[in-house]
């Protein structure tokens, strides 16, 4: 049956009790359904004092109705939510009257889906939704938002907007081929395009904040044994998440924890200490904890400041290099921060600043905090530097919510425009650079659902909770 015929139905409040539950129905049998229910006519947009019966005319509950009628409604269609008390048994009774009157049980996310087919969001708002729900922390939940209010959105049309207008020179340009490089050059066309490139590069580093907002930083914690590596997860958990001990080799395995850095989500994995000589359960810690290095954003160095006089890019690199024979590449790729811990017992001060290495011959700048994980001294230098190496900055109140999916499509069509360019810089080639904006655009189109499919709408709906 098709889904735009069928009314559905759901609680919508979360399961256990609680002093209001929710139930909610949407679909062209809404309003008579929700009648039969409550014995009074509802007027749209009001709230009414009702008791709720069964089939069978026996009381079940008293509450609250609100009708409201489509296409004003969340999903379009007519929408009535009969509020009552939070008990699980009640909640479970009314939605079974609803369901005898021929409603069926909404799928998960069938509402939101229910709104993204009617046009009354687009798929990023849909979304949205349920990055709200499931946000997990402040700044995750204030993106999430701006998301839901169109934020995101704004951008990805205007671009898609821009690209329209460059499709139009171009393709006018191909129907009159003696005229195409003069037509071109007329037309500002390449100008144009690199403007989009900018606009669309801009809108990926926000992309890539937004997908550490929902997912969350992943920060590995590396360095020598009694480093006190353990004692900084500690500090920054503010919890005594690991074991602290003053003998080398406490930590064997991974130890994970989830912490906030001023509204961005951080997980934490804590490692065994790397060293030269170490005892076969020691070196699958340690083996694992360089596994980690493929799956990590950013690393902290731990160095306990007792081991050396001299703590300089010199030293560092070559701490680096040694634990990190043939992975060069890695480091060089991945943001670091050197953190001098134990810095109270050398009586020196808390501070940030950066040293240069050099890796594969290129010169690689380096984030160094020292600071003391015993006494909490020097924590907020190291959660700027976290921030600052992730280009978060010290706030999250200008991003938006975004998913791996959002900015493997923003990079894709990055690629066909640059694609694009050197087609028409190097041959020429307008019919392929047509071809490659036009991808570029379906690109874009993906991320709200202008060009969909089944499948995507399917995988992603079915990740909301039922009743949204």
């Amino acid at each position: 049956m098709n889904i735009m015929i069928d009314t559905i139905a759901a609680i919508a409040t979360p399961p256990g009790r609680g002093g209001v539950g929710i139930v909610r129905i949407s679909g062209p049998k809404a309003f008579l359904i929700a009648q039969r229910i409550t014995h009074i006519e509802l007027l749209p947009r009001q709230a009414h004092f009702a008791k709720f019966y069964d089939q069978n005319n026996l009381l079940l509950d008293e509450g609250v109705a609100i009708f409201f009628a489509g296409p004003h409604s969340f999903t379009g269609e007519d929408v009535v939510e009969l509020q009552g008390h939070g008990s699980p048994i009640v909640l479970d009774l009314i939605l079974a009257a609803i369901l005898q009157q021929g409603a069926r049980l909404a799928r998960p996310g069938e509402f939101s889906e229910r709104a993204f087919l009617n046009d009354k969001i687009d798929l990023l708002q849909a979304e949205a939704i349920a990055d709200l729900i499931d946000a997990a922390s402040i700044g995750a939940a204030r993106s999430a938002l701006r998301s839901l209010q169109g934020d995101f959105s704004k951008l990805i049309h205007a671009l898609v907007v821009q690209l329209i207008y460059l499709r139009t020179f171009i393709e006018a340009t191909l129907d009159f081929p003696e005229e195409d490089v003069e037509f071109v050059e007329n037309a500002k066309v390449i100008e144009q395009l690199m403007q989009i490139l900018s606009q669309l590069e801009r809108v990926i580093e926000s992309a890539k904040q937004g997908v550490i907002l929902k997912e969350g930083l992943t920060l590995l914690i590396l360095g020598k044994p009694n480093a006190g590596k353990s004692s900084l997860l500690n500090a920054l958990a503010q919890n005594d998440v690991a074991i602290v001990s003053e003998h080398p080799g406490t930590t064997r395995d991974l130890i994970k924890e989830s912490i906030s850095v001023k509204g961005v989500p951080v997980h934490i994995v804590d490692t065994a200490g790397l060293r030269d000589h170490a005892d076969v359960i020691e070196a699958e810690g340690m083996k694992r904890a360089l596994a980690m290095l493929q799956k990590t954003d950013l690393v902290l160095w731990v160095i306990d400041a007792l081991d050396v006089k001299n703590i300089d890019d010199k030293y560092i690199a070559a701490e680096l290099k040694k634990f990190f024979q043939g992975m060069e590449s890695v480091v060089q790729a991945l943001p670091f921060i050197i953190v001098v811990n134990k810095i109270d017992l050398v009586k020196t001060q808390a501070h940030f600043s950066q040293v240069k290495l050099h890796f594969n011959s290129e010169e690689k700048v380096v984030s160094l905090v020292q600071l003391s994980a015993k006494y909490a001294e020097g924590l907020a230098y190291l959660e700027d530097a976290i921030l600052k190496n992730v280009s978060m900055g010290n706030d999250c109140e200008h991003s938006f919510i975004a998913r791996r999916r959002h900015l493997e499509a923003l990079q894709q069509a990055f690629g066909f425009l640059q694609k694009g360019l050197m087609h028409y810089q190097v041959q020429h080639a307008l019919e392929l650079l047509a071809e490659d904006c036009r991808l570029a655009q379906v690109s874009l189109g993906a991320i709200t659902g202008e060009f969909r499919s089944d499948d995507l709408l399917g995988s992603i709906f079915s990740t909301f909770c039922i009743g949204k």
